[in-house]
């Protein structure tokens, strides 16, 4: 999307109505309302040090969270960034991530995931290659994830996921036992699932759109047209 004149993150795209008021939405205020839908009471954006907008766009609270902040630097991958909002959580917390430059729906599809195990929220997609690919038994356990794989096994992908804090902490005492190799979540997760931890799929996603293209764009736009989510969208 860029060169954009704001990060990606605040791209309008859909409107919401506050009372009479309807305004632009930005898109990662679908993420946002998700989070809180699915019990998140804090959030904390993990943000690189040119996104000080973002910051200035939600300060210290939205909806009914209070927002925290940590700057990453450097991009590194999707583990470096999850990882550095650790000082914040506690070992019993249950803890939320998501994307936010996706919109997906049922908005309240997070309070579908159980609470004591990393549990994923899958989508159905018709190109499952360009995301990463999560492959489960007949249960419904995570055997696979397959990051960007061309003729991927699976066509459900993973649009947010859910797990313990204490969860977190193995997931990242793994990652630095194998030196940070991992820049995505995928790669990490089948490293644990190979020393014996356990992953859950919930495929109670309908529809995922990545806004973080020009062709995405066009795809929210269009989802968020539909009847089926218009009045979700517009809550």
């Amino acid at each position: 999307m860029q060169p954009l004149a704001f990060s990606k993150e605040l791209l309008p795209v859909g409107s919401r109505r506050e009372g009479d008021h309807e305004r632009p939405r930005a898109v990662s205020e679908y993420l946002v309302e998700r989070l809180v839908l699915g019990g998140a009471d804090k959030l904390c954006f993990v943000i690189s040090p040119g996104k000080s907008d973002i910051l200035e766009y939600y300060g210290g609270g939205v909806f009914s969270a209070s927002v925290f902040y940590s700057v990453q630097p450097q991009a590194a991958g999707l583990c470096d960034a999850i990882f550095r909002a650790l000082p914040l959580i506690g070992g019993e917390e249950q803890v939320l991530i998501g994307l936010p430059d996706t919109i997906w729906f049922p908005e309240d599809a997070l309070a579908r995931l159980p609470d004591q195990t990393l549990s994923f929220l899958l989508f159905p997609v018709e190109r499952p290659e360009l995301f990463d690919a999560v492959v489960c038994d007949a249960a419904w356990n995570v055997r696979e994830i397959q990051v960007k794989r061309p003729a991927a096994a699976s066509h459900w992908i993973w649009g947010a996921f859910k797990m313990r804090g204490s969860i977190l902490r193995e997931l990242f005492s793994l990652w630095h036992a194998r030196q940070r190799q991992d820049e995505y979540v995928g790669t990490l997760v089948n490293a644990w699932l190979a020393s014996g931890g356990r992953a859950t799929g919930v495929p109670a996603g309908e529809s995922y759109v990545d806004v973080g293209t020009v062709r995405g764009y066009r795809e929210a736009v269009s989802l968020l047209s539909d009847e089926r989510f218009a009045n979700e969208a517009h809550l």
